[in-house]
């Protein structure tokens, strides 16, 4: 299967929700003439990534999440979601009954707010919100597929973790580093577990394949958003490769 997916390239204000929904409408609607199955956000992208300010503390932090269930931000986005038939993974914080998130909404293509990852890795600025527990993986209609923010790539068991469960395919909303180092982890991502990555960031549209090779790179500065087609398929011909790493690990020998 081909799945089309759009990356929204563009730098979000910090902390101006209602100008924030306004520029993403404003993006998605552009790339709603290419029909896209699945649009990626960078990380807190609602918000603008409030949480890097110094003067926001982990009590005021919450002046910038949303409650995904009754937020009119989000609700205008899960309509284009369902008018255009296609996934959004949104970053934002998120409000939770036992905290404030770093996460990333899953919208599915009839609007619905599927669910939502929550970053896991939370260091420096991030542990002003609480850590999510886990890694899952959820059903589409293309298959199984994973998030992880920002990060949640600097750890391989974030990855290795997805392409276990079933991911061919990761979304990853950031807004971190984003140069030559970065492009390599990446790519050693894909390779060493088999998977197409999007990293997602406001300066960086940069998707990696299974083996290790790059399938887009926009930086221009102009450039808003990207598209890229990619062959899921792929996927599933390394993994059953001669040289497959997933299939070919030794985990008997793995114990610490």
């Amino acid at each position: 299967m081909t799945l089309r997916v759009a990356q929204v390239k563009v730098y979000p204000a910090k902390g101006e929700l209602a100008a924030n929904c306004r520029l993403l409408l404003d993006v998605l609607d552009e790339i709603a003439l290419h029909v896209p199955d699945v649009v990626v956000t960078p990380e807190g992208f609602l918000d603008g990534y409030a949480a890097t300010e110094p003067h926001i503390t982990r009590e005021t932090l919450a002046g910038y999440a949303v409650d995904p269930t009754n937020s009119s931000y989000v609700k205008q986005i899960a309509t284009w979601a369902a008018k255009h038939r296609a996934w959004v993974i949104l970053g934002c914080a998120r409000r939770g009954p036992d905290g404030i998130f770093n996460s990333a909404l899953i919208l599915d293509r009839s609007g619905l707010l599927v669910s939502a990852y929550d970053k896991v890795h939370c260091q420096t600025h991030d542990q002003k919100y609480t850590s999510g527990r886990s890694l899952p993986v959820f059903g589409s209609d293309f298959g199984p597929f994973g998030v992880m923010i920002c990060a949640d790539r600097r750890w391989p068991e974030t990855v290795r973790t997805l392409a276990l469960k079933g991911a061919r395919v990761i979304f990853n909303p950031t807004f971190g580093m984003h140069d030559e180092r970065n492009l390599h982890m990446m790519q050693t991502r894909s390779y060493e577990s088999e998977v197409y990555i999007a990293f997602t960031h406001p300066a960086q549209a940069l998707i990696t394949g299974p083996r290790g090779e790059i399938v887009a790179n926009v930086e221009a500065e102009d450039a808003r958003y990207a598209i890229t087609d990619v062959a899921l398929e792929r996927v599933d011909e390394v993994r059953a490769g001669p040289s497959a790493h997933l299939r070919d690990r030794r985990p008997d020998v793995y114990e610490l």
